[in-house]
């Protein structure tokens, strides 16, 4: 395992900050109050180390840029915000979801995103 430098360290703790999974520019957003100055391709290349290392992993959503979230987290599933783009975790799981496949198929493993609006944007008042 390679040293993480400052910037890395940066990127890592808004990471565990944001107990959601983040695009790069929410990362960048984040990062800089602890490491002034970063551009985009600081974030992507400490990006590429924490995930060979291990210490993150990438949320990927039909359409949608990869998100990067810790590596801590079991099986697990997402709520997308279609209001204000954010995704977070879910932390239970249906379960088995065999009896969803047609007959003679065999489920090896699943993902779920629900879409919808998150509490904060229900609460807000939409813009005039």
């Amino acid at each position: 395992m390679e040293r993480i430098t400052k910037q890395g360290t940066a990127i890592l703790n808004a990471i565990k900050a944001a107990e959601r999974p983040l695009l790069a520019q929410e990362i960048l957003d984040a990062a800089t109050a602890e490491a002034p100055g970063m551009g985009i391709a600081t974030v992507y290349r400490n990006i590429k180390s924490l995930l060979e290392n291990g210490l993150i992993g990438t949320v990927y959503l039909p359409g949608e840029n990869p998100r990067y979230e810790t590596s801590h987290h079991h099986h697990h599933h997402h709520f997308h915000c279609t209001l204000c783009d954010k995704v977070y975790d879910i932390h239970d799981c249906p379960g088995n979801l065999q009896q969803l496949a047609p007959d003679g198929f065999q489920v090896d493993s699943h993902e779920l995103t629900l879409y919808g609006s998150c509490s904060s944007c229900r609460l807000s008042p939409p813009p005039p």
